[in-house]
């Protein structure tokens, strides 16, 4: 039955986690591959689309509504400043750049929005770069799914499930533990 559902949902879900989260889904859309689940090509263009259309978005957000409070809360974010400098100084190099920075993946589209970067220029630029990291983090999952083969034997999907779920579950509270303000003792 799960094996139906990833045959069958798999690539529609690679698209909406790489749409909504990123790496995580289309990694693990990697790891899929490497099993035989869903097709390479298939997971690495479902996440070069999800990453597309996502910073398309944020793209416009930043340049038709400046205004609205989503980009005021990018724009607020302290790491803007540093995103503004360096797309003015190398903005080709920026946008094919910040999907793969930490961080930057929501105030960069933002950020190249509210700049002087035409929209036609931004969507060729963000098409290659948002197949290239698709391609790369697949094939990054695809790896990895090759190493726990070799480390763990051929183990059951339910198994290389479980990995996945305590992996991002990790993950996610390390980030969580990181990036919680700070509070003072006094």
């Amino acid at each position: 039955m799960l094996h139906g559902l990833i045959a069958n949902y798999g690539v529609v879900a690679v698209f909406l986690g790489a749409l909504t989260e990123g790496e995580t889904a289309v990694f693990l859309g990697g790891v899929f591959a490497h099993r035989h689940l869903l097709p390479y090509w298939q997971v690495a263009l479902a996440a070069s689309l999800g990453s597309l259309l996502t910073d398309q978005a944020l793209f416009l957000a930043g340049r038709y509504a400046a205004r609205s409070s989503l980009v005021g809360r990018i724009t607020a974010a302290p790491a803007m400043r540093k995103v503004t400098s360096f797309l003015d100084t190398h903005p080709t190099g920026f946008i094919f750049a910040f999907r793969f920075i930490y961080g930057m993946r929501t105030v960069g589209p933002v950020a190249i929005g509210l700049s002087k970067v035409p929209i036609v220029r931004f969507l060729a630029l963000n098409a290659a770069a948002a197949l290239l990291w698709g391609l790369a983090v697949t094939a990054i999952g695809y790896l990895f799914g090759n190493t726990v083969e070799m480390l763990f034997g051929r183990l059951h999907l339910h198994i290389h499930l479980l990995i996945a779920v305590a992996v991002a579950v990790a993950a996610v509270a390390t980030v969580a533990i990181v990036m919680r303000p700070r509070q003072s003792l006094s």
